[in-house]
């Protein structure tokens, strides 16, 4: 199934697509920086293994409520770059105040006031991208969209990482970390002034003046049982900074503390390497040999990670390998969702429709973060890890039986 297309566009690589990569790269540069660094700031002040499960569960959840009414009221106003913009300036400047945090529950309220911004963004600027392209060239733009989103989760990390080198002459201090957080306004804030100055509006053609109870009912059969699978991959798929914390978990006893940390970081650097590097060719190839194979086959491909982490090998090399599979799942997960929702929808829900599939999406994370923190806590990290994997599995297999 193909939904035609808005897009009066003649290339798929316009103004648009750029400016909405641009802005996300610049975004995804602050945020990252402090997500590189937050199970590190967390551990220096105290919080237990599972608080960060909390706080990435919570803060995706919140975020998905904000996400279902932003994509429902760009369909019904006709109007998306006012909304979109909003929530990449409130994630730009929310994102700084973790160097003001004492304690975890601080830490909680500033990330999910952080996700809220993008809970906004989101769907919104998903339809945006859908809108500004031809059907046939979506996952092309999805792809490079995430590919340049993904880049600044490179650049985020790998600068953290730097900070930590600068700042820090022998061991990271709590100060340490709060000066690099106030460091990530600059991109935070330059994404919304990118978003502002290079995105164009598109005219929809059509408004839904449905309410949002019958846009939700009116929404494809096909893409319903879409989100099933979505939904059974995501309540498996916990928050990735759970991997930076059991990276330094495994090798600290073998290099100490700090270079564990940093090894942490630096695994999470490449992991968000391979998920930028791989996020476009997936997208093009999905758009030659189709999208539903590819998806399922990313969500099998995040089982074998899971169940790799199940085992606690203190080899970096090991880790790094688990760590290269996240990324690639990542990307196929990340690219091919949205590519596969804009093939399901028709163009006056679209923007519900990507509410309704971020909601499902958030939903997951919480579900995912706060369980495999839990099993983590209470029993072994190892049944976490094997929980997600089955879910990992389910989704695929429900993918694959889509007709």
């Amino acid at each position: 199934m193909s939904v035609k297309s808005t897009s009066t566009s003649a290339g798929w690589l316009n103004r648009n697509i750029l400016g909405m990569a641009l802005s996300s790269f610049l975004s995804d540069a602050g945020h990252e920086m402090a997500t590189a660094i937050l199970p590190l700031f967390l551990i220096s002040i105290g919080a237990p293994a599972s608080a960060l499960g909390i706080i990435e569960g919570v803060a995706d959840a919140t975020s998905s409520f904000v996400k279902l009414g932003a994509g429902w009221s760009s369909d019904r106003i006709g109007m998306r770059k006012p909304i979109a913009l909003t929530g990449y300036l409130l994630t730009g400047l929310t994102t700084g105040l973790f160097a003001f945090a004492n304690t975890w529950p601080q830490v909680l309220l500033v990330r999910s006031a952080g996700w809220l911004g993008r809970g906004v963004r989101g769907p919104v600027r998903d339809a945006m991208l859908a809108d500004s392209v031809s059907p046939e060239a979506w996952g092309r733009a999805f792809g490079f969209h995430r590919m340049g989103d993904t880049l600044g989760a490179v650049l985020g990390p790998a600068l953290a990482l730097i900070l930590l080198t600068m700042f820090a002459s022998h061991e990271a201090t709590q100060e340490t970390y709060r000066q690099i957080f106030l460091l990530t306004l600059i991109p935070g804030v330059l994404s919304a002034i990118s978003f502002l100055t290079l995105v164009k509006e598109r005219s929809k053609g059509l408004i839904n003046k449905k309410s949002f109870v019958s846009s939700v009912k009116a929404m494809p059969l096909k893409f319903r049982f879409f989100l099933i699978g979505v939904g059974l991959f995501g309540i498996g798929d916990f928050a990735h900074s759970l991997l930076t914390l059991r990276a330094a978990e495994i090798l600290t006893p073998t290099m100490g503390a700090t270079a564990a940390g940093q090894t942490a970081i630096l695994l999470y650097v490449v992991h968000n390497i391979l998920y930028a590097g791989i996020s476009f060719p997936i997208g093009a190839l999905a758009d030659r040999v189709g999208k539903r194979g590819l998806l399922a086959a990313g969500y099998a491909l995040a089982a074998v990670m899971a169940l790799g982490w199940i085992v606690a090998v203190p080899s970096v090399w090991y880790l790094g390998l688990l760590f290269a599979l996240g990324g690639v799942f990542i990307a196929a997960e990340d690219a091919l969702e949205g590519a596969m929702a804009a093939d399901l929808l028709p163009d006056d829900l679209r923007g519900t429709g990507y509410g309704v599939l971020a909601t499902i999406n958030g939903l997951g994370d919480l579900v995912s973060s706060i369980m495999v923190g839990f099993l983590w806590t209470s029993f072994a990290p190892g049944v976490g890890f094997g929980y997600s994997a089955i879910l990992f599995v389910a989704g695929a297999l429900v993918i694959l039986k889509m007709k």
